[in-house]
Protein backbone atom coordinates (compact mmCIF):
# COMPACT_ATOMS: atom_id res chain seq x y z
CA UNK A 1 0.00 0.00 0.00
CA UNK A 2 2.48 2.44 0.48
CA UNK A 3 3.72 2.68 -3.00
CA UNK A 4 -0.38 3.19 -3.44
CA UNK A 5 0.35 6.19 -1.44
CA UNK A 6 3.34 7.18 -3.29
CA UNK A 7 0.96 7.09 -6.41
CA UNK A 8 -1.59 9.14 -4.13
CA UNK A 9 0.83 12.01 -3.70
CA UNK A 10 2.46 11.88 -7.09
CA UNK A 11 -0.29 12.71 -9.08
CA UNK A 12 -2.46 15.13 -6.76
CA UNK A 13 1.07 17.08 -6.33
CA UNK A 14 1.65 17.48 -9.72
CA UNK A 15 -2.04 18.69 -10.53
CA UNK A 16 -1.05 21.85 -8.24
CA UNK A 17 -6.17 25.98 22.22
CA UNK A 18 -4.87 29.63 22.15
CA UNK A 19 -3.18 31.68 25.08
CA UNK A 20 -2.70 34.77 24.71
CA UNK A 21 -0.24 34.88 27.92
CA UNK A 22 2.97 37.10 26.59
CA UNK A 23 6.28 35.67 28.24
CA UNK A 24 8.80 38.39 30.68
CA UNK A 25 11.33 39.33 28.12
CA UNK A 26 9.50 37.81 25.19
CA UNK A 27 8.76 40.06 21.42
CA UNK A 28 5.79 39.42 20.10
CA UNK A 29 5.71 38.91 16.55
CA UNK A 30 3.23 38.05 13.83
CA UNK A 31 3.08 36.89 10.25
CA UNK A 32 0.85 37.82 7.21
CA UNK A 33 1.38 36.85 3.62
CA UNK A 34 0.02 36.75 0.86
CA UNK A 35 -2.46 39.59 0.50
CA UNK A 36 -2.48 39.90 -3.12
CA UNK A 37 -4.31 43.56 -2.03
CA UNK A 38 -5.95 45.21 -5.41
CA UNK A 39 -6.56 48.72 -4.83
CA UNK A 40 -10.82 49.31 -5.72
CA UNK A 41 -9.30 52.26 -7.40
CA UNK A 42 -8.58 49.70 -10.22
CA UNK A 43 -11.91 47.86 -9.78
CA UNK A 44 -15.49 48.41 -10.82
CA UNK A 45 -18.20 46.35 -11.36
CA UNK A 46 -18.71 45.24 -14.75
CA UNK A 47 -17.85 41.31 -16.47
CA UNK A 48 -13.68 42.07 -16.07
CA UNK A 49 -14.05 42.24 -12.38
CA UNK A 50 -16.59 39.46 -12.68
CA UNK A 51 -14.04 37.22 -14.47
CA UNK A 52 -11.29 38.19 -12.54
CA UNK A 53 -13.30 37.37 -9.38
CA UNK A 54 -14.68 33.75 -10.82
CA UNK A 55 -11.00 32.67 -12.39
CA UNK A 56 -9.34 33.26 -8.77
CA UNK A 57 -11.74 32.66 -6.59
CA UNK A 58 -11.60 36.34 -4.46
CA UNK A 59 -14.41 38.41 -4.26
CA UNK A 60 -12.14 42.23 -3.90
CA UNK A 61 -14.92 43.48 -1.31
CA UNK A 62 -14.40 40.08 0.93
CA UNK A 63 -10.69 40.36 0.80
CA UNK A 64 -10.80 44.32 1.41
CA UNK A 65 -13.15 43.41 4.42
CA UNK A 66 -10.70 40.37 5.87
CA UNK A 67 -7.78 42.12 5.62
CA UNK A 68 -9.50 44.87 7.59
CA UNK A 69 -10.16 42.42 10.24
CA UNK A 70 -7.14 41.23 10.52
CA UNK A 71 -5.41 44.59 11.21
CA UNK A 72 -7.80 45.08 14.00
CA UNK A 73 -6.94 42.24 15.23
CA UNK A 74 -3.66 42.77 15.16
CA UNK A 75 -3.86 46.28 17.44
CA UNK A 76 -5.81 43.93 19.79
CA UNK A 77 -3.25 41.48 20.31
CA UNK A 78 -0.51 44.35 20.72
CA UNK A 79 1.79 42.86 19.06
CA UNK A 80 4.71 43.96 18.51
CA UNK A 81 6.32 43.27 15.22
CA UNK A 82 4.71 42.43 12.00
CA UNK A 83 6.79 40.41 9.27
CA UNK A 84 5.07 40.07 5.57
CA UNK A 85 6.38 37.66 3.37
CA UNK A 86 5.10 39.44 -0.17
CA UNK A 87 2.95 39.30 -2.47
CA UNK A 88 1.52 42.45 -1.13
CA UNK A 89 0.33 43.34 -4.28
CA UNK A 90 -2.66 41.52 -6.37
CA UNK A 91 -0.12 41.81 -9.71
CA UNK A 92 2.37 44.35 -8.82
CA UNK A 93 0.29 47.06 -9.73
CA UNK A 94 1.34 50.95 -8.03
CA UNK A 95 -2.22 52.30 -7.07
CA UNK A 96 -2.21 48.45 -4.87
CA UNK A 97 0.93 49.05 -3.00
CA UNK A 98 0.08 52.89 -2.49
CA UNK A 99 -3.44 51.68 -1.06
CA UNK A 100 -2.06 48.91 0.61
CA UNK A 101 0.86 50.74 2.50
CA UNK A 102 -2.39 53.35 3.84
CA UNK A 103 -3.61 49.93 5.56
CA UNK A 104 -0.67 49.10 7.35
CA UNK A 105 -0.50 52.77 8.21
CA UNK A 106 -3.10 52.29 11.06
CA UNK A 107 -0.71 49.17 11.99
CA UNK A 108 2.52 51.92 12.70
CA UNK A 109 0.25 54.57 14.13
CA UNK A 110 -0.71 52.04 16.59
CA UNK A 111 3.32 51.22 17.55
CA UNK A 112 3.53 47.80 15.76
CA UNK A 113 6.94 48.01 14.08
CA UNK A 114 6.54 46.04 10.53
CA UNK A 115 8.90 44.61 7.73
CA UNK A 116 8.74 43.61 4.16
CA UNK A 117 9.72 41.62 1.72
CA UNK A 118 8.86 41.22 -2.07
CA UNK A 119 6.99 38.39 -3.40
CA UNK A 120 7.06 36.86 -7.44
CA UNK A 121 3.62 39.51 -7.45
CA UNK A 122 5.30 42.58 -6.59
CA UNK A 123 7.57 44.38 -8.72
CA UNK A 124 8.15 44.60 -12.52
CA UNK A 125 5.05 43.01 -13.57
CA UNK A 126 4.69 43.58 -16.99
CA UNK A 127 0.84 42.31 -17.49
CA UNK A 128 -0.63 44.60 -13.90
CA UNK A 129 -4.17 45.80 -14.72
CA UNK A 130 -7.27 47.26 -13.63
CA UNK A 131 -10.72 45.53 -13.81
CA UNK A 132 -13.27 48.66 -15.39
CA UNK A 133 -16.29 47.45 -16.77
CA UNK A 134 -16.10 45.12 -19.32
CA UNK A 135 -12.23 45.37 -19.82
CA UNK A 136 -8.92 44.56 -18.34
CA UNK A 137 -6.38 47.31 -18.84
CA UNK A 138 -2.80 47.50 -18.50
CA UNK A 139 -1.70 49.73 -15.06
CA UNK A 140 1.68 50.49 -14.16
CA UNK A 141 3.76 48.25 -11.68
CA UNK A 142 6.81 49.22 -9.62
CA UNK A 143 10.64 48.96 -10.25
CA UNK A 144 12.71 47.57 -7.43
CA UNK A 145 13.50 50.80 -6.81
CA UNK A 146 10.56 52.00 -6.37
CA UNK A 147 9.61 49.33 -3.79
CA UNK A 148 12.56 50.02 -1.93
CA UNK A 149 11.27 53.33 -1.88
CA UNK A 150 7.31 52.63 -1.33
CA UNK A 151 8.12 50.63 1.97
CA UNK A 152 11.23 52.43 3.29
CA UNK A 153 8.95 52.88 6.44
CA UNK A 154 8.12 49.05 6.39
CA UNK A 155 11.98 47.44 6.65
CA UNK A 156 13.78 49.49 3.97
CA UNK A 157 14.49 52.56 5.57
CA UNK A 158 16.63 51.38 9.24
CA UNK A 159 18.20 48.60 8.38
CA UNK A 160 21.79 47.36 9.41
CA UNK A 161 22.92 45.88 6.45
CA UNK A 162 21.83 45.67 2.69
CA UNK A 163 22.92 43.26 -0.46
CA UNK A 164 23.64 44.86 -2.87
CA UNK A 165 22.54 42.58 -5.26
CA UNK A 166 19.02 42.22 -4.51
CA UNK A 167 16.40 43.82 -2.19
CA UNK A 168 17.56 41.58 0.78
CA UNK A 169 18.37 43.41 4.25
CA UNK A 170 18.92 43.15 7.74
CA UNK A 171 17.11 45.15 10.98
CA UNK A 172 17.33 44.77 14.44
CA UNK A 173 14.90 43.72 15.89
CA UNK A 174 16.23 44.55 19.33
CA UNK A 175 19.52 44.23 20.75
CA UNK A 176 19.47 40.02 21.19
CA UNK A 177 17.20 39.80 17.62
CA UNK A 178 18.14 40.36 13.89
CA UNK A 179 15.52 39.80 10.80
CA UNK A 180 17.06 38.59 7.94
CA UNK A 181 14.78 39.62 4.71
CA UNK A 182 16.04 37.01 1.98
CA UNK A 183 14.66 38.79 -1.56
CA UNK A 184 14.61 34.94 -3.81
CA UNK A 185 12.57 37.04 -6.95
CA UNK A 186 13.35 36.95 -9.97
CA UNK A 187 11.56 40.55 -11.32
CA UNK A 188 14.89 41.41 -13.38
CA UNK A 189 14.25 38.07 -15.70
CA UNK A 190 10.30 39.12 -16.28
CA UNK A 191 9.17 39.62 -19.79
CA UNK A 192 5.21 38.24 -19.95
CA UNK A 193 4.44 37.92 -16.87
CA UNK A 194 6.03 37.21 -13.28
CA UNK A 195 8.03 34.44 -13.03
CA UNK A 196 7.26 32.54 -10.13
CA UNK A 197 10.10 30.13 -8.90
CA UNK A 198 12.78 31.63 -6.84
CA UNK A 199 16.24 31.98 -6.30
CA UNK A 200 18.89 33.34 -3.85
CA UNK A 201 21.38 34.67 -6.12
CA UNK A 202 24.85 33.40 -5.27
CA UNK A 203 26.39 37.25 -4.57
CA UNK A 204 23.19 37.12 -2.11
CA UNK A 205 24.00 33.90 -0.38
CA UNK A 206 27.39 34.68 0.02
CA UNK A 207 26.22 37.87 2.03
CA UNK A 208 23.69 35.94 3.77
CA UNK A 209 26.01 33.55 5.23
CA UNK A 210 28.51 36.25 6.69
CA UNK A 211 25.75 37.96 8.15
CA UNK A 212 24.96 34.88 9.90
CA UNK A 213 28.71 34.63 10.99
CA UNK A 214 28.66 38.69 12.06
CA UNK A 215 25.49 37.64 14.24
CA UNK A 216 27.33 34.64 15.78
CA UNK A 217 30.19 36.62 16.91
CA UNK A 218 27.74 39.71 18.20
CA UNK A 219 26.01 36.51 20.14
CA UNK A 220 22.90 37.34 18.64
CA UNK A 221 19.90 35.40 16.94
CA UNK A 222 18.81 35.92 13.56
CA UNK A 223 15.02 35.18 12.17
CA UNK A 224 14.77 34.26 8.19
CA UNK A 225 12.09 35.61 6.45
CA UNK A 226 11.57 34.75 2.38
CA UNK A 227 8.83 34.62 0.04
CA UNK A 228 9.60 31.29 -1.43
CA UNK A 229 9.71 28.12 0.32
CA UNK A 230 13.10 26.67 1.66
CA UNK A 231 12.55 23.25 1.94
CA UNK A 232 10.07 20.57 1.19
CA UNK A 233 6.70 21.11 2.47
CA UNK A 234 4.99 17.43 1.13
CA UNK A 235 6.29 14.59 -1.12
CA UNK A 236 7.47 15.14 -4.25
CA UNK A 237 7.44 19.19 -4.25
CA UNK A 238 10.64 19.58 -5.66
CA UNK A 239 9.75 17.39 -8.45
CA UNK A 240 6.35 18.72 -9.20
CA UNK A 241 5.98 22.36 -7.33
CA UNK A 242 9.66 23.06 -7.48
CA UNK A 243 8.58 27.38 -8.43
CA UNK A 244 7.66 27.30 -5.05
CA UNK A 245 10.70 26.60 -3.57
CA UNK A 246 14.17 28.14 -4.44
CA UNK A 247 16.77 26.69 -6.72
CA UNK A 248 19.26 23.85 -5.06
CA UNK A 249 17.12 24.42 -1.70
CA UNK A 250 18.98 21.23 -0.03
CA UNK A 251 22.22 22.88 -0.24
CA UNK A 252 21.10 26.12 0.44
CA UNK A 253 19.02 25.00 3.61
CA UNK A 254 22.04 22.87 4.83
CA UNK A 255 24.11 26.10 4.22
CA UNK A 256 21.60 28.62 6.22
CA UNK A 257 21.12 26.01 9.23
CA UNK A 258 24.89 24.90 9.43
CA UNK A 259 25.19 29.08 9.37
CA UNK A 260 22.98 29.16 12.78
CA UNK A 261 19.82 30.20 11.41
CA UNK A 262 17.18 27.66 13.23
CA UNK A 263 14.12 29.98 11.73
CA UNK A 264 12.68 31.32 8.40
CA UNK A 265 9.26 32.31 7.79
CA UNK A 266 7.89 31.82 4.24
CA UNK A 267 4.35 31.78 2.08
CA UNK A 268 3.99 31.60 -1.79
CA UNK A 269 2.02 28.21 -1.71
CA UNK A 270 -0.90 29.30 0.10
CA UNK A 271 -0.45 26.75 2.84
CA UNK A 272 -0.35 26.77 6.86
CA UNK A 273 2.54 24.68 7.15
CA UNK A 274 5.60 23.79 9.31
CA UNK A 275 8.97 21.91 8.49
CA UNK A 276 12.59 20.73 9.95
CA UNK A 277 14.87 20.25 7.86
CA UNK A 278 18.67 19.00 9.02
CA UNK A 279 21.54 19.13 7.66
CA UNK A 280 24.52 16.27 7.05
CA UNK A 281 25.56 18.48 9.90
CA UNK A 282 22.46 17.62 12.43
CA UNK A 283 21.48 21.80 12.39
CA UNK A 284 17.80 21.75 12.23
CA UNK A 285 15.96 24.76 10.36
CA UNK A 286 12.19 25.20 10.55
CA UNK A 287 10.52 26.48 7.30
CA UNK A 288 7.47 27.70 9.01
CA UNK A 289 4.87 28.85 5.98
CA UNK A 290 2.27 31.07 6.24
CA UNK A 291 -1.37 30.72 4.35
CA UNK A 292 -2.40 33.52 2.40
CA UNK A 293 -5.20 35.84 3.34
CA UNK A 294 -6.62 36.18 -0.17
CA UNK A 295 -7.94 32.61 0.19
CA UNK A 296 -9.28 29.69 2.73
CA UNK A 297 -8.07 28.94 4.99
CA UNK A 298 -7.49 32.73 5.61
CA UNK A 299 -4.79 32.53 8.02
CA UNK A 300 -2.21 35.05 10.18
CA UNK A 301 0.09 33.58 13.04
CA UNK A 302 0.75 35.30 16.34
CA UNK A 303 4.03 34.43 18.22
CA UNK A 304 5.92 34.53 21.49
CA UNK A 305 10.35 35.13 21.14
CA UNK A 306 12.00 34.70 24.06
CA UNK A 307 15.69 33.71 24.43
CA UNK A 308 15.06 29.65 24.14
CA UNK A 309 11.67 29.16 22.28
CA UNK A 310 9.19 30.04 19.92
CA UNK A 311 5.58 29.57 20.74
CA UNK A 312 3.08 29.61 17.60
CA UNK A 313 -0.46 29.80 17.11
CA UNK A 314 -2.21 30.13 14.08
CA UNK A 315 -5.51 32.16 13.89
CA UNK A 316 -7.99 32.10 11.18
CA UNK A 317 -10.44 34.04 10.06
CA UNK A 318 -14.29 32.60 10.00
CA UNK A 319 -16.11 35.28 9.12
CA UNK A 320 -16.51 39.06 8.40
CA UNK A 321 -19.10 41.29 8.80
CA UNK A 322 -20.70 40.98 5.73
CA UNK A 323 -19.96 37.16 5.02
CA UNK A 324 -20.97 35.44 8.20
CA UNK A 325 -20.42 31.85 5.99
CA UNK A 326 -16.71 33.09 4.93
CA UNK A 327 -14.71 29.55 5.48
CA UNK A 328 -17.38 27.36 4.46
CA UNK A 329 -17.86 29.56 1.15
CA UNK A 330 -14.17 30.05 0.29
CA UNK A 331 -13.50 25.96 1.37
CA UNK A 332 -16.15 25.63 -1.43
CA UNK A 333 -14.07 28.28 -3.94
CA UNK A 334 -10.56 26.22 -3.85
CA UNK A 335 -12.75 23.27 -4.21
CA UNK A 336 -13.74 24.02 -7.09
CA UNK A 337 -10.74 25.78 -8.43
CA UNK A 338 -8.58 22.68 -7.98
CA UNK A 339 -11.30 20.26 -9.11
CA UNK A 340 -11.29 22.43 -12.74
CA UNK A 341 -7.53 22.35 -12.43
CA UNK A 342 -7.07 18.25 -11.71
CA UNK A 343 -9.54 17.65 -14.14
CA UNK A 344 -7.65 19.76 -17.23
CA UNK A 345 -4.40 18.64 -16.00
CA UNK A 346 -5.48 14.92 -15.66
CA UNK A 347 -6.53 14.85 -19.27
CA UNK A 348 -3.23 16.96 -20.19
CA UNK A 349 -1.45 13.94 -19.00
CA UNK A 350 -3.53 11.28 -21.17
CA UNK A 351 -3.16 8.64 -18.32
CA UNK A 352 -5.24 5.64 -19.89
CA UNK A 353 -7.34 5.60 -16.63
CA UNK A 354 -11.02 4.31 -16.52
CA UNK A 355 -13.51 7.12 -15.64
CA UNK A 356 -14.32 5.62 -12.28
CA UNK A 357 -10.36 5.69 -11.05
CA UNK A 358 -10.19 8.95 -13.07
CA UNK A 359 -13.07 10.60 -10.52
CA UNK A 360 -12.26 8.97 -7.24
CA UNK A 361 -8.78 10.47 -8.03
CA UNK A 362 -9.58 13.80 -8.76
CA UNK A 363 -11.99 14.10 -5.39
CA UNK A 364 -8.69 12.90 -3.78
CA UNK A 365 -6.48 15.38 -4.95
CA UNK A 366 -9.12 18.08 -4.41
CA UNK A 367 -9.57 16.53 -0.43
CA UNK A 368 -5.67 16.05 -0.11
CA UNK A 369 -5.35 19.89 -1.21
CA UNK A 370 -7.81 21.52 1.12
CA UNK A 371 -6.05 19.37 4.03
CA UNK A 372 -2.73 20.72 3.45
CA UNK A 373 -3.68 24.28 2.91
CA UNK A 374 -5.16 24.05 6.12
CA UNK A 375 -2.02 22.57 8.19
CA UNK A 376 -2.11 19.43 10.27
CA UNK A 377 -3.45 16.61 7.86
CA UNK A 378 -6.12 14.65 9.25
CA UNK A 379 -7.35 11.65 7.21
CA UNK A 380 -11.30 12.06 8.37
CA UNK A 381 -14.13 9.79 7.62
CA UNK A 382 -14.76 11.33 4.40
CA UNK A 383 -11.23 11.03 3.23
CA UNK A 384 -10.60 7.44 4.39
CA UNK A 385 -13.83 6.29 2.39
CA UNK A 386 -12.15 7.85 -0.73
CA UNK A 387 -8.54 5.99 0.08
CA UNK A 388 -10.11 2.43 0.17
CA UNK A 389 -12.07 3.26 -2.91
CA UNK A 390 -8.84 3.96 -4.63
CA UNK A 391 -7.30 1.49 -3.30
CA UNK A 392 -9.46 -0.86 -3.95
CA UNK A 393 -9.56 0.10 -7.72
CA UNK A 394 -6.34 -0.46 -7.90
CA UNK A 395 -6.58 -4.26 -5.99
CA UNK A 396 -4.33 -2.78 -2.81
CA UNK A 397 -5.45 -2.64 0.88
CA UNK A 398 -5.26 0.13 3.08
CA UNK A 399 -3.07 0.01 6.34
CA UNK A 400 -2.76 2.71 9.36
CA UNK A 401 0.44 3.78 8.52
CA UNK A 402 -0.83 4.73 4.77
CA UNK A 403 -2.56 7.15 6.72
CA UNK A 404 0.06 10.03 7.50
CA UNK A 405 0.33 12.88 4.78
CA UNK A 406 2.22 15.62 7.08
CA UNK A 407 6.00 16.13 7.09
CA UNK A 408 6.50 17.00 10.87
CA UNK A 409 6.06 19.06 13.30
CA UNK A 410 2.44 20.38 14.04
CA UNK A 411 1.55 23.24 11.67
CA UNK A 412 -0.39 25.30 13.55
CA UNK A 413 0.53 25.53 17.04
CA UNK A 414 3.70 24.52 18.33
CA UNK A 415 6.77 25.65 19.93
CA UNK A 416 10.36 25.54 19.01
CA UNK A 417 12.47 25.43 21.70
CA UNK A 418 15.50 27.16 20.32
CA UNK A 419 19.55 26.74 20.50
CA UNK A 420 20.90 28.65 23.15
CA UNK A 421 23.13 31.67 21.74
CA UNK A 422 26.59 32.19 23.26
CA UNK A 423 27.02 35.80 24.07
Amino acid sequence: MRRITKIIFLLSFILFGRSNVVLPDSVKIAVITDIHFLSKKLASTGTALTTFENTTGRNIDDLHSVLNTVINDLIKEEIDVLFITGDLSNHGELQSHIDFIEKLKHLKDSGIRIFVTPGNHDINIPDSKRYIGNESIAVASVTDDEFEQLYDSYGFGDVLYRDESSLSYVAEINKDVWLLSIDANRYDENINSSITGGRIRNETMIWALQILQVAQDKGVRVLGMMHHGLVEHMPFQSAFFSDYLIEDWRNKADSLADAGLNIIFTGHFHSNDITLHKSPSGNIIYDVETASLSQYPFVYRVMNLTDSTLSIESRFITSIPANSNLEVEYRYKVEEITRRVAVSRLNALGLPMPPSINEVLIEMIVKLYISHVRGDEVVDSEMLEIIESFAALLGNEVHNEDYSFDFPPEDNNLIIELAPIKR
